[in-house]
């Protein structure tokens, strides 16, 4: 257990991928459609946006942070690109522009409150929540915008390309490089290492040197414009902008993060477990429809599954004692 331990300190994403793997193998036993190119390609696509959404969050998370705001966001950064394209009839590359500098603008303004005033980010995201969901409501009207009405490049991310019988949208497509380019920053830059020494202990990181407000600021700015870019593949993958979702994404992404190997405490685990932990959720959820479990007998055993990664989260900690 000792060896074990340490090998999961080490490697956080072996124990969610070992956890997808079997889960993989248990559905495809109990209903031989769910390794049918056209599931996994309906699982895939439920997951991309939660999928962005949690990557921003992960960032976050890694500082030992926490981001209630990834919905809010999310959804008024969707809301604005499309009335800018339709209201207002900007073209819609310009409309895109604006909502992603929206969602950056919208990061950066939690960081400025985290690091300005030294405020908990669990304070600012959940009063930040509050602020965005209620201009969502403004600007929106409550109304519906529909995918017919934009510009096909709103929608474009709900296109979907033939690979091998296997369909994958544009959307799942942009997910994967943005998890690709995140784990390479993360890997193999200086930002990157600050990240992890900030999350791991801000104080220390401060004094050896590393400018821990400023790594804060950006990591709050790159998760606001991954929210937004979110926010455009949410369009495609719904055909339309509504205000009415992105209730639940806030709590989905941070069980994907978890899920995923990274701690809670911050300064442990990556993207790539994050991406392992989105899958997990996509596949659960998929399987166990498949298998006839109601609805909230599914939520039921994703809960378990958030209970058990904090549990084993906290167990692999204890190998620095």
């Amino acid at each position: 257990m000792a060896r074990l331990q340490t090998l999961l300190h080490a490697h956080p994403t072996l124990g969610p991928l070992a956890v997808l793997v079997l889960a993989v193998a248990l559905f495809s036993v109990l209903n031989p459609r769910f390794l049918a190119p056209a599931n996994l390609s309906l699982v895939l696509a439920q997951v991309t946006v939660i999928a962005i959404l949690a990557l921003g969050q992960t960032l976050v998370i890694l500082t030992a942070g926490i981001d209630l705001s990834v919905g809010a966001v999310a959804v008024f950064s969707s809301i604005v690109m499309a009335d800018l394209a339709t209201a207002v009839g900007l073209p819609g590359p310009a409309a895109l522009l604006v909502g992603f500098a929206l969602g950056t603008g919208m990061g950066f303004a939690n960081g400025l409150l985290v690091t300005l005033l030294k405020l908990p980010p669990f304070i600012v995201t959940l009063g930040t929540l509050s602020i965005f969901f209620a201009l969502n409501s403004v600007v929106s009207g409550g109304a519906t915008v529909r995918g017919a009405d934009m510009p096909s490049i709103m929608t474009w991310t709900g296109s979907t390309v033939s690979v091998g019988g296997f369909g994958l949208t544009l959307g799942s497509a942009i997910m994967l490089v943005l998890f690709a380019c995140l784990a390479y920053a993360l890997r193999s830059t200086a930002w990157g290492k600050h990240v992890y020494a900030t999350g791991d202990d801000r104080e220390a990181a401060r004094l050896a040197g590393i400018r821990t407000d400023r790594v804060l600021l950006s990591v709050y700015a790159i998760a606001g414009a991954l929210y937004a870019i979110g926010a455009w593949v949410l369009i495609g993958r719904l055909a339309s902008a509504s205000p009415n979702v992105g209730v639940e994404y806030n709590l989905d992404s941070i069980t994907a993060v978890v899920l995923g190997g990274t701690s809670l405490f911050g300064g442990r685990g990556g993207v790539a477990g994050t991406l392992v932990g989105t899958l997990i959720v996509g596949v659960f959820r998929n399987g166990l429809q498949l298998a006839g479990v109601q609805v909230v007998w599914q939520g039921f055993a994703i809960g378990l599954l958030v209970l058990a990664a904090v549990a084993i989260d906290q167990w692999i900690r204890k190998v620095r004692a």
